[in-house]
């Protein structure tokens, strides 16, 4: 077995060497990349190893070395192993896994034997694995959003790289009205009816803007998200022209 691990602190590189020979004695191989682009080569060049990446890199981050990794050897196994457990992370991942693909996402804060179980349940056992405190977070998110559909968080995305409604009835391939409606949804699962005070009682948010910050503020969005989202707006204006 070979085991690819994709890390830039070399520290944390170091500590996932040690946890794969100790989780995993039938690994003969254990192979190491600085960033996304150098795992992406890596991938490709031993095209039997299994791999344990962080997601927040330089040069390449994890999602956009998976992709490319998924697109070319959809069964690669992959363990994410990521600081951060915002929903948009999550999301983000399980949005480029294949189908039937077994992959994982664990915390850096989850505990050596944690680990461990989750390199031998994805590597050997061809088990998903999703940390705890991430499942927690996600049924937080399920209840006081009342989960969202991949059409309505796409529609959140737009309002946030701030798209116009019938910029992303065009985008979306939506009808204006559908457009409308989705935004509804949105506000009634983020609560943005809200008055401002008591005394002004038809003093409102601007729902749009008030929509982007809860979902800044349970991780629904993020910096990364946006940032790819941006990337992909801008393709598509190219294509307008």
């Amino acid at each position: 077995m070979k085991v690819l691990i994709v890390e830039d602190d070399p520290l944390h590189r170091s500590y996932l060497h040690e946890a794969v020979c100790a989780a995993l004695p039938e690994c003969d191989s254990i192979i190491e990349a600085e960033n996304g682009v150098a795992g992406e080569q890596l991938a490709r060049d031993h095209k039997s190893a299994h791999i344990v990446m962080d997601l927040q890199m330089t040069s390449r981050n994890g999602i956009e070395a998976a992709r490319t990794i998924w697109k070319e050897r959809p069964e690669t196994r992959i363990l994410f192993w990521s600081n951060y457990s915002d929903e948009a992370y999550v999301r983000g991942v399980s949005r480029i896994v294949p189908d039937g693909a077994a992959y994982g996402y664990v915390l850096k804060s989850a505990s050596d034997e944690r680990l461990k179980l989750a390199l031998r349940s994805i590597f050997v056992e061809s088990q998903c694995v999703i940390d705890r405190e991430v499942r927690g977070l996600q049924q937080k998110t399920i209840g006081r959003a009342n989960s969202f559909t991949d059409s309505e968080y796409e529609v959140l995305v737009d309002i946030a790289l701030g798209l116009t409604d019938r910029a992303i009835a065009k985008r979306r391939s939506l009808s204006l009205r559908s457009v409308q409606n989705r935004l509804q949804q949105l506000y009634d699962k983020l609560d943005v009816y809200q008055v401002v005070a008591e005394e002004h009682t038809d003093s409102r948010f601007n729902l749009r803007a008030r929509a982007v910050t809860i979902a800044f503020l349970r991780k629904l969005l993020n910096h990364s998200a946006l940032e790819k989202a941006e990337a992909e707006l801008q393709d598509w204006l190219k294509e307008q022209w």
